[in-house]
């Protein structure tokens, strides 16, 4: 087979844009910064948990008025409000929400400002054992500032 230079620069072309597609059956490594209390053990074990789904998770510490004032200026109700918020690919992640609703929104996208596990319910992910788990929601919070259930987690 002869190969002429219309050929070759497609083929060239075609092997330099290969690593820009996504191969199929491989997810992509998703990227989260998350803004925390150094100090927080709960904080740790959600983000461990995380790694462990395959998220690369950086952190900053912060407490106080500064974490809540980067909450409210980033679309999180009070009513809505845990005790690390988290960022990825311009949603926000506000507690203990798991990684499977994390991937949900991230392949749905809907129109929002991210998800929410108010409070610290035991059983969540990073507090506590499944197994003995309380009922929660995690809430999806509309760009509105209204919220939605996502998904629900009952009682174990």
């Amino acid at each position: 087979m002869m190969m002429n230079r219309r050929t070759l620069l497609s083929s060239v072309v075609s092997m330099a844009c290969m690593p820009l597609i996504p191969s199929s059956g491989h997810a992509a490594v998703e990227a989260m910064h998350v803004l925390k209390d150094p100090n927080c053990g709960c904080c740790s074990a959600w983000i461990d948990m995380l790694e462990s789904a395959g998220f690369r998770v950086t952190t900053e510490p912060s407490m106080g008025t500064a974490l809540s004032r980067y909450k409210l200026e980033n679309g999180i109700p009070m009513s809505m409000v845990s005790c690390h918020t988290g960022k990825i690919d311009g949603y926000m992640i506000e507690g203990h929400v798991p990684a499977a609703d994390i991937r949900r929104l991230l392949i749905e996208r809907p129109e929002a400002v991210g998800l929410a596990v108010p409070g610290m319910p035991y059983g969540s992910p990073g507090m506590g054992s499944e197994s003995e788990r309380e009922a929660y929601e995690v809430h999806l919070i509309r760009r509105d500032g209204t919220t939605a259930t996502f998904s629900s987690y009952d009682a174990a």
